[in-house]
């Protein structure tokens, strides 16, 4: 049998042939290493509110199946006006108002949420009043219908205290709060602890952590150690580590790398810690960084859709992604945003 000898290929064709060759081995390694190495891929993000003017400082929890952000309204940045909105979602792609807590006397801010041990929706924050002796005052709030309906609310802590984010370990909720004079210089930290986050009371007076210190997360590990990122706005301003064990009133603080606002971390179920907060070097925006507790070192590793007045993040995992609000100022009004991140494997 003769066979006819195939016609070689144009240097066109192979051309053709050897960039579609490229594209499949890069269609490849995308698929098999989508984190592209040890960085986490931003799956989406995009603005869920800006009805206010100044829509700002959020907070995130998943709670009986159903998704709940938390947030100031206000005409700006400071003004006397700000009121804490709740607005809820079933699947997290459609969202409701389904509160909004005021105040006469007082411009709220910073809400925190959390779930009560007994099954509660409790909300924390700030009452501010500008002018004021005495300008912050510490308040909290129970919801007892998911988040639809609030109680009165109450005082807690110390007046000119700012009780920050309130955390639940074994039953008890701690909460780091700073004294807020002007002069930061002056600023101190206390440590609260509650049964049943109605009353506070004083577990350590005067936490050994440098002056001008506030906004911190507690993160609690299996062991029951207590890791705190705290802001540090005096000095060289960079963040503090602080470490303790049970009962917590002893603390060991040390210098991070970076300079933070509205800290947040979260640890993952391989145990890394990821932290997402407000970093400064290199222009403002909201990232998120691994934490490596033992070397006190924070490493960027996403900068989210974000700029100018942004941060206070909150984070959920939830079914293998991480989950974030925040609130930046990037495409002109400052808004509220969602993001979804896919994790890296841990190697």
């Amino acid at each position: 049998m003769i066979r006819k000898p195939q016609k070689p290929w144009s240097t066109l064709s192979l051309a053709f042939a050897l960039v579609a060759m490229s594209l499949i081995d890069c269609m490849r390694l995308s698929a098999a290493d989508p984190a592209g190495g040890d960085k986490p891929v931003l799956v989406e993000s995009r603005r869920i509110w800006n009805r206010a003017a100044h829509n700002a400082f959020t907070d995130l929890l998943r709670f009986k199946g159903r998704w709940y952000c938390v947030f100031r309204e206000g005409t700006a940045h400071v003004s006397p006006d700000g009121a804490l909105r709740v607005i809820s979602s079933a699947d997290g792609e459609k969202w409701e108002s389904i509160a909004l807590i005021e105040s006469s006397k007082y411009d709220l801010r910073d809400a925190k949420l959390t779930a009560t041990p007994d099954g509660r929706l409790m909300l924390n924050g700030a009452g501010m009043i500008a002018d004021a002796k005495i300008r912050y005052y510490s308040m909290c709030w129970f919801s007892a219908d998911d988040g639809h309906t609030w109680d009165k609310g109450r005082q807690i802590g110390d007046p000119g205290f700012w009780l920050w984010r309130t955390q639940w370990q074994d039953g008890t909720a701690y909460n780091m709060g700073y004294s807020t004079e002007r002069d930061r210089t002056t600023r101190r930290l206390r440590l609260y602890r509650s049964s049943d986050g109605n009353k506070f009371e004083t577990l350590v007076k005067k936490v050994s952590a440098p002056a001008g210190c506030g906004e911190d997360k507690i993160l609690f590990l299996k062991d029951k150690t207590a890791l705190c990122l705290l802001r540090h706005e005096t000095g060289d301003k960079m963040a503090q580590l602080g470490t303790s064990k049970p009962p917590y009133t002893k603390w060991k603080w040390r210098d991070l790398n970076l300079r933070v606002g509205g800290p947040n971390m979260l640890q993952l179920p391989d145990g890394r810690i990821l932290a997402a907060t407000r970093l400064y070097r290199g222009g403002t925006r909201t990232s998120l960084s691994w934490l490596d507790p033992d070397n006190a070192k924070l490493t960027e590793v996403l900068k989210l859709p974000s700029g100018g007045d942004t941060s206070y993040a909150g984070m959920v995992w939830h079914e293998g992604l991480l989950w974030l609000s925040y609130y930046s100022s990037h495409e002109g009004k400052t808004s509220i945003y969602l993001a979804k991140v896919k994790m890296p494997r841990k190697d």
